[in-house]
């Protein structure tokens, strides 16, 4: 290929970075004669009620605490598990299905139960069933 000519290659290069730069302008004149943000179309309302849309809702930062101390649990280990239960049956579920069963609070959930086993006895506990007994007590086994 053979050289271009001195004086031809610099003009197309300055006419090519005045057009971008002429179209710019073009654009700012346009967006400050007529403005940029344009017409908005108006949503057709279906229903007669209006619902209210759900905005920002920042979390509570709290100048100081409402309560002075907070509240502790009340139901520790020695309250979830009021006693064991050594009926026959229990004795008999003991022996044949390697299972524990006591009497707990009626507040108590499986998960408190659970905790209250392992941390009492040292065992492992792989799960917890519970019913209300008809004499109105929690039974976990």
């Amino acid at each position: 290929m053979s050289a271009p000519a001195k004086g031809k290659a610099a003009k197309p290069a300055a006419k090519a970075q005045t057009a971008p730069a002429d179209s710019k302008a073009k654009a700012a004149k346009k967006a400050l004669v007529k403005g940029n943000q344009g017409t908005k179309q108006r949503k057709i309302r279906t229903s007669p009620y209006f619902r209210r849309p759900r905005t920002l809702r920042l979390p509570k930062s709290p100048k100081y605490p409402r309560r002075s101390v907070p509240k502790v649990s009340s139901l520790d280990q020695y309250r979830v598990i009021t006693h064991p239960l050594n009926t026959e049956a229990a004795m008999k579920e003991i022996e044949d299905h390697n299972t524990l069963v006591f009497i707990v609070d009626l507040k108590a959930n499986k998960k408190n139960i659970k905790e209250a086993v392992k941390k009492l006895y040292d065992v492992n506990v792989t799960k917890v069933n519970t019913l209300i007994r008809p004499d109105g007590r929690k039974k976990a086994f």
